[in-house]
C-alpha cells in the first residue's frame, strides 16, 4: 500500500464533502486572527429587500494561507468569510463599511493586513494534529448562541465568550458551561469553555442586537426565528 509523500501533487484531489480541490481548501484555511476593534463593519443585501442594504459588525479579520485577508461575521450556524455569505433569502456580501466615515470598500484594510502578516510571520507555530488551537480572541460584538432541542418551541440564548482557531483553519465560537465555572469573569482560554458547534442543541449565531430582540419577545424577530425553521 502506498502511503502519501511531503510534495505531491494534490490538485486532482478533491475533498469529499465540499467537493473542492484539497490544495484549494489548504491554501484558503485560516492561520491567524485580528479582532476589530473600530466598528468597520459588512453590508449585505437579500431578495426580500431589494432596494435596502444592511449591516453587521465584523467580529475579526482572518488571514488565509493564500495571504488573503477577509473579514469574518457569525452567520447562522457558522462564522464565515464576509464576502461568502449565504442565507435562506439569497442574501449576499455587498462590501465592508467603516461608518465613521461613510466609505464602503471591498478588501482588507491595510493596518489589519499589516499587523495579520506580521503577527504569522512570528508566531509561525509548528502542529501535528488539526485540532491543536493556534490562537483564541474575545468576543467583541456580543455575539449569542441559540440552543433548542425541541424543534424551537423554546430556546436558550447564550452569550460567546471566545472564538478559538484551530490549526486547520476552523474557527469556533466558545461558550462557558455554567457547571465548570470556577472564576469570574470568563476570560477566553478558561477550562470551562466549549465549542457551541459541539452541542446537539446548537442552532444559530446571532449579534446582541437580535438577541436582545429574542429576549424581548420581539414579534419582528420571533418572525425572523420562524423563517429560518421553515428552511431547516
Amino acid at each position: 500500500m502506498k502511503t502519501s509523500v511531503s510534495g505531491h501533487n494534490t490538485d486532482n484531489v478533491v475533498d469529499f464533502f465540499t467537493g473542492q480541490p484539497f490544495s484549494e481548501l489548504q491554501n484558503s484555511r485560516i492561520i491567524r486572527l485580528s479582532p476589530e476593534l473600530d466598528g468597520l463593519e459588512m453590508l449585505y443585501s437579500n431578495e426580500a429587500s431589494p432596494d435596502k442594504l444592511f449591516s453587521l459588525k465584523i467580529l475579526c479579520w482572518a488571514l488565509r494561507a493564500n495571504g488573503e485577508v477577509v473579514g469574518l461575521v457569525p452567520w447562522l450556524d457558522d462564522i464565515v468569510a464576509a464576502p461568502e455569505i449565504q442565507d435562506p433569502l439569497n442574501g449576499k456580501w455587498e462590501g465592508y463599511y467603516d461608518p465613521g466615515i461613510d466609505e464602503i470598500f471591498y478588501e482588507g484594510p491595510i493596518h489589519k493586513v499589516v499587523e495579520l502578516e506580521t503577527a504569522a510571520e512570528y508566531y509561525d507555530f509548528q502542529c501535528e494534529n488539526p485540532n491543536d488551537v493556534l490562537q483564541e480572541v474575545p468576543d467583541t460584538i456580543g455575539t449569542h448562541a441559540v440552543l433548542s432541542d425541541n424543534g424551537f418551541h423554546s430556546i436558550t440564548l447564550t452569550e460567546v465568550v471566545s472564538w478559538r482557531l484551530h490549526h486547520d483553519g476552523t474557527v469556533c465560537g466558545m461558550l462557558a458551561d455554567p457547571q465548570k465555572i470556577e472564576n469570574t469573569p470568563v476570560l477566553p482560554g478558561d477550562s470551562c469553555l466549549y465549542p457551541a458547534q459541539s452541542r446537539e442543541e446548537f442552532r444559530y449565531f446571532f449579534q446582541h442586537q437580535i438577541a436582545n430582540k429574542l429576549k424581548s419577545e420581539d414579534p419582528e424577530a420571533l418572525a425572523a426565528i420562524s423563517t429560518l425553521v421553515d428552511e431547516v
